[in-house]
């Protein structure tokens, strides 16, 4: 799967998770630290299960669950237009 930020967004890695700037409108969009883990991972080129392995093993959720929470963020990011396709 490749994931990448679009040219025109900056990310900032905070304390409390990561920041995505999108230089062309201004917007900030912010990650909570698990979103920030998520987001890091498929940057790197993990699939999408393998991150979800590794956040079942870190916290008190199923792999469905975090299969879905992937997915779901992937979306919102695209639908933000952060992201290439």
């Amino acid at each position: 799967m490749g994931f990448k930020l679009h040219e025109h967004v900056s990310i900032v890695h905070t304390e409390y998770g990561s920041v995505l700037l999108d230089e062309r409108t201004g917007k900030y969009f912010q990650l909570n630290p698990t979103g920030t883990e998520v987001a890091t991972g498929l940057m790197e080129q993990h699939e999408p299960t393998d991150i979800a392995r590794k956040l079942v093993a870190e916290y008190d959720i199923g792999e469905e669950q975090a299969e879905a929470d992937i997915a779901a963020l992937i979306e919102q990011l695209r639908e933000a237009e952060l992201v290439q396709p």
